[in-house]
């Protein structure tokens, strides 16, 4: 008696259904991967140095204790760092209890990156498992920092919004703005999706719209103008010791140069430096960050102008903005280093399609992010004491930076430069 072979078994021997189970044991080791890299950067971060989960034991945590115990809550009864929304994230980890914060924080991230991932990979096309697979290097060569910050909820988010830019540009929209609403810097991506997009109007209108919903609830909580507190908090700072500008009194700090060190602020809670020109410096960095960034958003209007198709535009664009955003910033903390994903991610979906070749930028983000981790939490010490070793790592992750800005901007260039005809203009609707 012959025993008919299983459906499955007579499928896979099909020329396509052969295709389909390798397809699917591709699926199934991406998902293993993402396993994998994101318990074992978990686990660095809970057992590995203090300042690893610094700000999420410490900072984060006092703030949900102090709300939910009846005490002040940050953007709404105080002006806060950050906007409103990124209370939410945090608040939601707190619900495990302080004792657990940590934990149930690092739980939270990690859901939203496998939302993230799942949005990534849903197409399943040799484009997006590249893409899927340079995350998972970039998430290790970054390490614990690139899930213990808030930063992480707005990466997660922001990589699902530009993601959908193309097919649902409201949703779109919705997810970024909701992102800019944790932290500030995914609004330079909604700006990215107006410019590249013909359904721009589209965009603006879900970006007001969902703006004027989260106003309305701050308002409706009792915040009056401390709903855009965030914007003065940031007014005052002096130059981070990671941002790029603050590079030549590090060194002049190892130098000895008296009068320049560095300190610790205990109003902004972070270590800054102090010398000749630090304030002029430090003031300079919010005119040269406008300039740069208007620099940029004419080089994405001249590509747009030229004919160059959405998809392609919105990663180099999204590339230059977000870089231009870290290198000019007086901040400059290491967890910045996590947006970079959003727009490589993105650019290396689009490459497979006609977009600008990825590969470059994709090569100086792993190796930013590597040395970023070398920095914080590794080294973090070192880099207080100002050893030479440690400057020549951060001096050479900020060259890194710039030259990673220069690459956007030449690609945007590029893509002014050659005049598109109808069909360009229908991929770009």
């Amino acid at each position: 008696m012959t025993v008919a072979a299983p459906p499955e078994i007579v499928a896979a021997r099909t020329p396509l259904g052969r295709r389909l189970v390798v397809v699917g044991r591709r699926r199934e080791i991406l998902w293993i991967a993402f396993a994998v890299v994101h318990l074992v950067v978990a686990w660095i971060a809970l057992v590995g140095p203090d300042q690893s989960l610094g700000d999420v034991r410490t900072v984060y945590r006092s703030w949900m204790d102090q709300a939910v115990s009846g005490g002040d809550r940050v953007g709404i009864d105080v002006a806060w760092v950050y906007p409103l929304l990124a209370a939410v994230p945090m608040l939601v980890a707190r619900l495990g209890g302080a004792a657990d914060y940590a934990t149930v924080w690092l739980v939270v991230v990690v859901a939203l990156d496998a939302v993230a991932f799942a949005v990534i990979t849903r197409r399943r096309t040799p484009s997006t498992t590249t893409a899927a697979w340079w995350w998972l290097l970039f998430v290790a060569a970054l390490g614990p920092i690139a899930l213990g910050r808030i930063d992480a909820v707005t990466v997660a988010l922001a990589l699902i919004g530009v993601l959908l830019v193309a097919e649902r540009p409201v949703a779109a929209s919705v997810v970024l703005t909701i992102a800019a609403w944790v932290k500030v810097w995914p609004a330079a991506l909604v700006g990215a999706a107006v410019l590249a997009s013909r359904r721009w109007p589209a965009i603006v209108v879900a970006a007001v719209a969902t703006t004027a919903a989260v106003v309305a609830v701050s308002l409706a909580l009792g915040s009056g103008a401390t709903v855009l507190g965030f914007i003065g908090q940031q007014a005052g700072r002096g130059l981070q010791i990671e941002s790029p500008a603050a590079t030549p009194w590090l060194w002049r700090a190892a130098a000895g140069v008296t009068g320049t060190a560095v300190y610790y602020d205990q109003q902004i809670l972070t270590f800054q430096v102090q010398g000749d020109g630090v304030g002029l410096a430090a003031r300079a960095t919010t005119v040269v960050m406008a300039v740069v960034v208007g620099g940029v958003v004419l080089l994405g209007l001249r590509a747009r102008l030229a004919g160059a198709a959405a998809p392609h535009l919105l990663g180099p664009l999204a590339l230059a903005l977000t870089t231009a955003l870290i290198v000019t910033n007086k901040v400059g903390s290491p967890q910045f280093v996590s947006w970079l994903a959003v727009p490589v991610v993105v650019g290396l979906v689009a490459s497979r399609t006609g977009g600008p070749s990825f590969r470059v930028p994709a090569g100086l983000a792993l190796g930013i992010a590597a040395l970023t981790q070398l920095i914080y939490p590794w080294f973090y010490d070192d880099l207080l004491r100002v050893e030479p070793w440690m400057l020549v790592v951060i001096t050479l992750r900020n060259l890194g930076e710039v030259v990673l800005l220069v690459v956007g901007c030449i690609m945007l260039w590029r893509l002014g430069g050659v005049r598109r005809g109808p069909a360009a203009d229908r991929m770009s609707a």
